[in-house]
């Protein structure tokens, strides 16, 4: 326990993308800032998205269709975009010495496709000391476990005054519960906490239980970006094939929901990759009203008609093959047993045995592949997590709280999440921007 008071302009309490942005803005606006991290190091969960390369923004420059893209809720984020959009972010970490590079469909990463250099830009922002205000560097608190909050009574203006830090594992309950709690003041507080996806990392949705307690509205948290389970198991004989160029539809009660397009892939227990992880939310979602089917469409560049007529044409130039032979010329051979199967064609069938309504299943296996969802794979395999605080307590250009004046939220706490290429750190870094600019103010 430390006798000293100690006293700071802005505490961040979460050391991932939104609050290292946050902190970092607010330091160097001349604020004298504490960024409280429950880990050993900062940035654990930044260090695995996009399979550990950091997929740090999307190479979308119209404001307009990124709210697009986060539902909605995206109408929020209008003003941090504007502020700090795509652009000023690829310039943030050029600047500092991170080349970037866009790939396809417009997610920009390092050149380097090293997250590790991400974070060290980020680092090495947190240690700058603005001009002027040569002791004003973030000062980082590690393994800080936040007990709680201490607020004054609404009669004073119910603000938070300091949060309470929790003793460490290597002293008994006994003797913590003697002992004072370890108290940190601030005159303003961002929390930044992120959601409860990949827990592993730190983000075991304590924020959300804070601001709870603070007054604000949860909405409640789910799963986002993460893969599909499904009842059918023929998938584990698939598993692994990557399949590019394909649609996949949400049916319920006879209904199309919703639909992609794009690359996914089987998995031992379903389904995986980008138009899955995208789809994943809505799953979540119609699963809570009854049975989901997911129909994928392995030819979505032809119509059933065109499809049918084109296996016709092949049917006529490969006559004499048995019907297993002829399938690699249409499909992935990984793939190739399992609509032998669920057509019920005998694989040595002659093709010029194949009978049209034979022909007509096929293609109706082609055009709408059949499978029951069964659940996502939960927080520990989702990306982000949807719900949080109801943005309608936030506001949107600075970042405050509504319900609690000296209060700043920002990154995947919020209400707020969209689909895979960069979007969601995107979100982070403008929010946490915000919060940092609007925190720094008098």
């Amino acid at each position: 326990m430390k006798s000293k008071i100690e006293k700071f302009d802005i505490m961040v309490i979460g050391g991932g993308p939104a609050g290292m942005m946050a902190a970092g803005r607010a330091a160097e606006l001349g604020a004298h800032v504490a960024l409280l991290e429950k880990n050993g190091s900062l940035g654990r969960k930044l260090l695995i998205t996009g399979k550990g390369r950091c997929n740090l923004t999307q190479a979308e420059f119209d404001d307009k269709e990124i709210i697009k893209k986060f539902g909605r809720n995206g109408k929020f984020l209008f003003s941090a975009l504007a502020a700090f959009g795509p652009e000023e972010v690829i310039r943030f970490f050029e600047d500092r010495t991170v080349p970037v590079k866009i790939e396809r469909g417009g997610r920009v990463f390092p050149k380097s496709d090293r997250a590790q250099d991400v974070l060290r830009a980020l680092e090495r922002y947190l240690e700058t000391r603005p001009v002027g205000n040569p002791e004003n560097k973030v000062e980082i608190i590690y393994d800080a476990d936040v007990a709680g909050f201490d607020v004054a009574p609404a009669a004073s203006g119910g603000k938070i005054a300091s949060v309470k830090l929790a003793e460490k594992g290597y002293m008994s309950a006994e003797k913590q519960a003697m002992m004072p709690a370890r108290r940190i003041y601030a005159d303003k507080f961002i929390i930044c906490t992120g959601g409860k996806s990949y827990p592993a990392t730190g983000s075991t949705g304590d924020g959300y239980q804070w601001a709870k307690n603070l007054g604000h509205k949860i909405i409640p948290p789910a799963p986002a970006l993460v893969p599909v389970k499904t009842k059918e198991a023929w998938v584990k004989d698939v598993q692994g094939l990557s399949l590019k160029n394909v649609t996949i539809d949400l049916w319920q009660d006879n209904k199309k929901q919703d639909s992609r397009f794009g690359e996914m892939m089987f998995a031992h227990f379903g389904l995986t990759g980008p138009i899955v992880l995208d789809l994943s939310k809505k799953i979540g979602e119609l699963m809570e009203k009854g049975e989901v089917a997911i129909a994928i469409d392995l030819k979505p560049a032809l119509d059933h008609d065109q499809l049918d007529a084109r296996l016709q044409r092949d049917f006529k130039e490969n006559s004499n093959k048995d019907f297993i032979n002829y399938l690699p010329e249409l499909l992935p051979q990984k793939i190739i047993a399992i609509i032998i199967n669920l057509s019920g064609i005998d694989p040595r069938k002659k093709i010029n045995s194949v009978t049209k309504e034979e022909r007509k299943k096929l293609v109706g296996l082609l055009k709408d592949l059949r499978l029951t969802a069964d659940g996502t794979t939960g927080y520990n395999q989702a990306i982000v997590t949807s719900g949080g605080v109801d943005t309608k307590e936030v506001d949107p250009k600075t970042m405050r709280s509504r319900i609690v004046d000296n209060l700043f939220l920002a990154g995947e706490i919020l209400d707020l999440d969209g689909p895979t290429g960069g979007y969601n750190l995107q979100m982070c870094w403008s929010t946490g921007y915000a919060a940092g600019t609007y925190a720094a103010r008098p």
